[in-house]
């Protein structure tokens, strides 16, 4: 029975978890939208039942935020800052319900202080829907495999449906928990009923609106995974990007914790004891394999350090578990001592510090870093500057009403869809780039004869490239994008991060779609 004073722990756990919440709802107006965020939010403007590039749940969310908040980047962010927080109490609950209520607590300091934990819980991208699902279905999963309940499969089934809409890597969740079921002498009974199967069939149908927008528009998203995934490269295997993977996992989480996350896979297979432990098992199934699956994948292509964000979840309980001084000893991993403690104390120090001050100089930049090399300048500053600069020089354009604005990559054109005045309906010509969704909203014949302005951040594009898509070109400016100044000198920040190009195109004449330089690249469609 659980004492009153682990009670506490647990409410302190909670408080904590809405507390951060809380911070990051109203840190997310402090800084303009990322490339990918503003992608996001035309998606939301052009509500379907799937995307060219990711699966859709996140365009209809950031739909009810912006309905609620208006289009501003809060509104934009608010589905990731609730979805990190329900993320963060199933996390907590798990903890809560199979170890001790103090586990919870040391939980909650953990997740909360993980860098990737607090991107994914900010920026709005799929990863922090993701994360609310994988946490939802490994806490309703746990509790299904305990009791067989048809509610915890149903909810279990919910949640991966719910992933499945958020992002594909969701699909990881199946076999992972399954293969924990197979394995666990006393819960392998629990397969050979309907209900895990139910469960199943619910999180299946959820995603059936993905399957169908795929089944018209060829395969387009399954292309794209394919693709990225290492399709169009050859079968094989190298250590050129394995390096390049574990660096990004020691920094998104943080080099100790990450340390301690493979340290807490390691005792679990290390002593036998432990996999007798159903807690601890499928923790263990619902991250160690995830993580492999993209080790392994990394050894072929290049692999992005979000992707196996999830396996983190799950993990982060187990390090708890393992490294933190529970109210009770947790009897498979004993009391820890004090090296252990040392380094528990050591790693969520310094997640903390590194979240801190990567919040801190997103919005104001206070770090010693050359402004070449500081991506948050680079990627982050100077939209909004960007989009009124292009609002004024369409003002200039003959029939300036019959005019649009155009990038030369999905990102441009939605940034500056977002911070152009009047949020105006913008052109992507992907010709030199990739397919994306922009594909779906436009098309030549929309656009013949009409003139245009211009964005790019590469200084000449009017010469290579803007004279094949419109029948005159010319210059109508540059923008230089420096940093904010902070409160002591940098001679870094007297040279611009960045500058924008900007043209004056007249006559389209054709050419928004992307021209495939290969015949045989998979991501090649017939419906496009």
């Amino acid at each position: 029975m659980i004492e009153d004073n682990d009670k506490k722990y647990f409410r302190a756990a909670v408080i904590w978890i809405l507390c951060c919440a809380v911070f990051r709802f109203f840190y997310s107006q402090t800084f303009p939208l990322a490339p990918d965020e503003a992608n996001y939010w035309q998606w939301s403007r052009h509500l379907a039942m799937g995307y060219h590039d990711q699966a859709p749940l996140l365009a209809w969310a950031i739909k009810c935020g912006t309905l609620l908040l208006g289009h501003s980047e809060m509104g934009v962010r608010l589905p990731s800052v609730l979805s990190m927080l329900a993320a963060s109490l199933f996390l907590a609950a798990i903890s809560g319900r199979w170890i001790s209520k103090k586990a919870a607590f040391y939980t909650a300091l953990l997740t909360q202080g993980i860098p990737e934990f607090n991107v994914g819980g900010l920026l709005a991208t799929p990863d922090g829907l993701q994360a609310a699902a994988w946490a939802g279905a490994v806490y309703h999963g746990a509790a299904a495999y305990e009791k067989d309940e048809w509610r915890q499969w149903l909810a279990c089934g919910f949640w991966f449906g719910f992933g499945m809409l958020s992002k594909y890597t969701m699909v990881l969740f199946l076999p992972s928990a399954f293969l924990y079921g197979l394995l666990s002498s006393p819960r392998r009974k629990r397969l050979a009923g309907i209900r895990p199967y139910a469960g199943v069939a619910l999180g299946l149908l959820m995603f059936a609106p993905v399957v169908i927008w795929n089944a018209q528009n060829d395969w387009n998203s399954l292309r794209h995974v394919a693709y990225i995934g290492g399709a169009n490269e050859s079968p094989a295997l190298h250590w050129r990007y394995i390096g390049d993977f574990f660096a990004s996992q020691a920094a998104l989480l943080s080099p100790l914790v990450f340390i301690l996350v493979l340290a807490a896979w390691g005792r679990f297979l290390w002593k036998r004891e432990m996999m007798k432990n159903e807690t601890l098992s499928f923790l263990f199934f619902t991250s160690f394999p995830m993580f492999a699956f993209f080790t392994l994948l990394s050894l072929h292509t290049r692999v992005y350090g979000n992707w196996p964000g999830a396996a983190y979840l799950s993990a982060s309980v187990m390090v708890a578990a393992f490294f933190s001084r529970a109210s009770r000893p947790f009897s498979p991993a004993g009391e820890p001592g004090p090296g252990r403690q040392r380094i528990w104390k050591w790693a969520v120090a310094t997640a903390c510090l590194f979240s801190g001050l990567i919040l801190l100089h997103t919005a104001w930049p206070v770090l010693p870093v050359p402004g070449k090399l500081d991506r948050t300048a680079t990627e982050i500053s100077g939209w909004p500057q960007a989009g009124a600069r292009a609002h004024e020089i369409l003002k200039t354009m003959p029939a300036p009403e019959n005019a649009f604005v155009f990038g030369l990559s999905y990102q441009m054109a939605s940034e500056l869809a977002f911070y152009v005045p009047g949020r105006p309906r913008t052109v992507s010509i992907n010709r030199w780039k990739r397919p994306n969704v922009y594909d779906y909203w436009q098309n030549d014949a929309d656009l013949m004869g009409r003139n245009a302005v211009g964005v790019t951040e590469r200084p000449g594009d009017h010469l290579a490239r803007l004279g094949q898509v419109f029948e005159r070109v010319e210059p109508a400016g540059e923008l230089d994008i420096f940093r904010k100044p902070v409160f002591y000198p940098r001679r870094s920040d007297k040279e611009p991060v960045k500058t924008y190009y900007f043209y004056r195109a007249y006559g389209f004449k054709g050419g928004t779609r992307w021209l495939p330089p290969n015949p045989s690249d998979i991501r090649v469609s017939k419906s496009r």
